[in-house]
């Protein structure tokens, strides 16, 4: 049975992103970006293996001022992508496998799942990492079921993700856990992050390139479509508003974003319904032609199949804290 992870009860969170040795810092940077907020109750360190300075992937080096005695007081570990994926020291991994015991929060962003695969925690367990190294994960560890797919994948006290822009797709998604859809939406706004991506959208594999004389920035067209959530788009609106015909505009949507453009308008529309549901007070079988969802029952069946529960349960959980 896989374990549930529920944020500590203490004040704040406190989040220790371990830097292993020639370690990707655009990973690094990631979960600060996102976390390390003053209107956040999180407190993010960095971390090594010893403190002090990190060899980078790029050459030059990072400062941790903290060792492997941060992970003895944090309730989530990330460990962002690194080099030397075959090597992994045993008081790394024997301080991971502690953390975990311990009920900490393990998290991966693309090769750093090798470290937590070294260390046993994901033995048993759904994990990713960057499609590349799906193979040798699965071969290494034959003990994890390794999907090369997914951008990210969530086991509750488990999270690992595939490379850099899943890592955002995943502290993201680990945002909305914590603190709900609002709180997430503000700081991806904030941050200008691409449309939401579920977790179990594709990773980019080896698609056919898009032609010099098709446009690809679906950038506006998605804004445009994420303010009339409303109304009864269709794949031929969306298309039309990006000067496409639809069967280009449906095949370079699945080339650039992973899936389909009606899986994207119906979580885009979850997403929608979620936000209402943490700060207002409208009625939840009032929700639905304001999300998009047409039917109550439209809504509870797009609702749960995104987010697990019932609109009820959800406004339960997180209405309070928005």
């Amino acid at each position: 049975m896989v374990a549930s992870f529920t944020p500590r009860e203490s004040a704040r969170h406190r989040i220790a992103v371990l830097a292993m040795e020639h370690v990707q810092p655009m990973e690094v940077g990631i979960p600060f970006q996102i976390f390390d907020r003053d209107e956040l109750p999180y407190d993010v360190v960095l971390c090594a293996r010893q403190a002090g300075p990190v060899q980078t992937l790029n050459g030059w080096q990072l400062i941790a001022p903290w060792g492997l005695d941060a992970l003895e007081t944090a309730d989530t570990v990330i460990v962002p992508a690194f080099r030397e994926i075959d090597s992994i020291p045993e008081d790394v991994a024997r301080a991971l496998r502690q953390a975990h015991a311990r009920g900490t929060r393990m998290v991966s962003i693309c090769t750093g799942a090798f470290a937590l695969a070294d260390a046993g925690v994901l033995d048993g367990r759904r994990a990713t990492t960057h499609w590349l190294h799906a193979a040798k994960l699965a071969r290494q560890y034959p003990g994890v079921v390794v999907d090369p797919d997914a951008l990210y994948v969530d086991e509750g006290d488990i999270v690992t993700s595939a490379g850099v822009s899943s890592g955002i797709d995943l502290c993201l998604h680990l945002l909305r856990k914590d603190h709900g859809a609002a709180v997430a939406n503000a700081i991806a706004r904030d941050i200008v992050a691409a449309p939401r991506r579920e977790g179990g959208q594709a990773q980019f594999i080896q698609r056919p390139p898009i032609a010099v004389s098709e446009p690809s920035n679906l950038a506006p067209t998605l804004e445009w479509a994420l303010t009339r959530l409303d109304l009864p788009l269709t794949v031929a609106d969306l298309a039309r508003h990006a000067r496409m015909s639809s069967r280009t505009f449906a095949r370079i949507f699945a080339t650039t974003t992973g899936t389909t453009p009606l899986k994207w308008l119906n979580i885009a529309r979850v997403d929608r319904a979620r936000e209402l549901l943490e700060t207002s007070d409208i009625p939840v079988d009032q929700l639905a032609p304001l999300c998009g969802l047409g039917t109550p029952t439209n809504l509870r069946d797009h609702f749960r199949r995104v987010t697990g529960t019932t609109p009820t349960a959800y406004r339960r959980t997180f209405h309070a804290t928005a």
